[in-house]
Parts: C-alpha cells; structure tokens; sequence
C-alpha cells in the first residue's frame, strides 16, 4: 500500500539519548508531506489529462470512421450515378453526356474534399501522438531522475543512524 501524507504526518520515531533534534525531524517531515502532496496533485492532473485526450483521441478515432464510411458510400454513389448516366445516354446521347459529366465531377470534387479532410485528421491524430507521446516521455524521465532515489534511501538511513546511536 503506498505511503500517503497522512502516514508521513503520523509518524512518530522512538526517542533515545542524543537522538535527533525533534524540530529538525518535524520540519523535515512538514516538508516531505508538502512535496508528497504537491506530487500526488500533479499525479492526479497528469492521469486527468491523459483521460482527457484518449477522450478527443476516441473523437478523432470515431471522425476518421466516419469519414471513412462517407468515402465508401460517396465512391458508391459515383458508380450508381456512371451506370445510370450510361443508360440514359444510350435513349437521349446529349443530354445524358451532360447530366453524367456534371454528376461525376460533383461526385469527385466531393470526394477528394473528403480524403483532404480524411488526410488532414490522419495528420492531426499523429501530431496529437507525438505531442502525447512526448508528454508520457517526459513525465518518465521526471520519473528516473536521481532526486527520486534519495527520497527512498533517507528514511531508510535516519533509521539505522538511529539504530547506530
């Protein structure tokens, strides 16, 4: 179970004969728990905003399908829409190459907007994990620096300088 700041506050270390001065040891601890709080705080933010952008990820995620969907469905139309124009320019030649030439050009304008559109998500969802990505980094080295075994090994060397007195 970890180590909460009420634990550290309600600590209390046997006292000894030229023991350690109580004030110091208190003021220490004061301090241990403000750190611990503050990083637990920062902990709590940091898991928040992760949940937050596997949210807007999942958003984008479900835009991309969408979109996908629309692209298939659009390509779909496009060859219902050259089939039929064929049919009918086989009864009226003229005007069905018309109908259809206006037809298939909507059809592909509105479809490359699509896969622009589609593109410009793709690139937005990588830039959105790569910026993630570089957080999660940099919270892990925030992780391994030094400072952080020295909070481990203190508590363990008070005791045995008190064991040792």
């Amino acid at each position: 179970m970890p180590l909460t700041p009420l634990d550290i506050h309600n600590k209390e270390f046997g006292r000894r004969l030229r023991g350690y001065d109580e004030d110091e040891v208190n003021e220490f601890l004061d301090q241990v728990i403000k750190d611990y709080e503050a990083l637990i705080r920062e902990n709590k933010e940091i898991q928040n905003q992760a949940l937050a952008l596997q949210e807007r990820l999942n958003h984008f995620s479900n835009i991309e399908e969408t979109l996908s969907k629309t692209i298939i469905v659009a390509q779909e139309a496009a060859d219902e829409v050259r089939s039929n124009a064929k049919k009918e320019a086989q009864l009226i030649v003229k005007e069905a190459e018309k109908n259809a030439d206006r037809i298939i050009n909507d059809s592909l304008n509105k479809s490359r907007k699509v896969s622009l559109e589609v593109e410009e998500l793709k690139k937005q969802a990588a830039i959105y994990r790569a910026r993630f990505r570089t957080l999660v980094e940099a919270q892990l080295e925030l992780l391994n620096l030094e400072g952080w075994d020295s909070l481990e090994v203190a508590p363990s060397l008070a005791s045995e300088n008190v064991r040792g007195s």
